[in-house]
């Protein structure tokens, strides 16, 4: 008996290079006794609506694209309750997520790798009543127009480039802020920080915009931790100096960057601060508070990572 499968792919992601191998990868998944329902997505949110539809209904979900329609689709999921199963076969321009966990480069043999149904249980971030695969951030880039082109998945490795190159650093917008953060060793202990920031970010990766070591080196997406990356507004031009040394190294070795691990953090402010989801704009917000799911979203890959 055939199983069924929902592919959703965006059409644009990648400069739409999927559209040279879209045959070959529906034949992959054909041969392996799927019937599959195609879709390309049409608008925003078109990719979470028919993941949504179909969570219930399908084997399995494969989508192609960036990481903002891995994004929609596993929300979409996780919002109709379901545990069906998700490939991802990367085609954006950055693809952190992808990287992250060593998937293959190439479209097709990433199709190939999702066939043979092995299971790895990912953590998913929960923001408030939001989800998101890889990072929620605020601050630096997080409030341009969410309409244009931009790269918001490799902020961090923006943020050196304009610290460095921007006159009026001080006038930057900071946002001060109580961090309340549950300890990872499970005794029941609070660690609380509150300072100005200028940008912060609760992440699941071991790729963002490059700064792979900023936030320690054992990453690992399915230990229940998000790795908290938060930068302080700088007072005078040796802390900016401190800052920027920092991030160029890509090592936490300043008073001035919280780096630390979590299950769960709450941000508190008296003004509304923009966030962003993956990529995507995640509403502004006084307080939010974050959870890891652990092992949350089930997804098919064997890791190519070389031992």
């Amino acid at each position: 008996m055939k199983k069924k499968m929902l592919f959703i792919f965006n059409p644009k992601a990648g400069k739409g290079k999927i559209k040279t191998r879209l045959l070959e990868i529906v034949d992959v998944f054909n041969r392996n006794n799927y019937e599959v329902v195609i879709h390309s997505t049409q608008y925003p949110k078109d990719a979470y609506e028919k993941a949504k539809e179909y969570a219930h209904k399908a084997d399995l979900i494969v989508c192609s694209g960036g990481d903002g329609t891995l994004d929609e689709v596993v929300t979409g999921v996780m919002a109709s309750g379901s545990s069906v199963p998700v490939g991802y076969i990367p085609a954006g321009s950055t693809n952190d997520f992808a990287n992250s966990l060593f998937m293959p480069k190439d479209m097709v043999e990433a199709a190939s790798m999702i066939m043979e149904e092995e299971l790895y249980h990912c953590d998913v971030g929960r923001f408030g009543e939001q989800t998101f695969i890889y990072i929620a951030a605020f601050g630096l880039f997080t409030d341009v127009s969410y309409e244009t082109d931009q790269d918001l998945k490799n902020i961090l490795g923006h943020v050196a480039y304009l610290l460095e190159g921007m006159k009026r650093l001080f006038e930057v917008k900071s946002y001060h802020m109580k961090v309340t953060s549950e300890d990872i060793l499970g005794n029941g202990e609070e660690t609380e920080v509150e300072d100005d920031f200028i940008f912060g970010m609760v992440s699941n990766s071991r790729s963002v915009g490059g700064f792979k070591n900023l936030t320690g080196k054992n990453v690992d997406m399915n230990d229940g931790l998000f790795e908290v990356t938060l930068i302080t507004r700088p007072k005078n031009p040796l802390e900016l100096q401190e800052i920027l040394a920092s991030l160029l190294k890509e090592e936490d070795n300043t008073d001035l960057i919280y780096s630390f691990k979590t299950k769960k953090i709450r941000f508190e402010s008296n003004e509304e601060v923009p966030w962003t989801l993956d990529g995507e704009f995640g509403g502004s917000h006084q307080q939010v508070d974050i959870e890891n799911k652990h092992q949350a979203l089930n997804l098919y890959l064997k890791s190519t990572k070389k031992s």
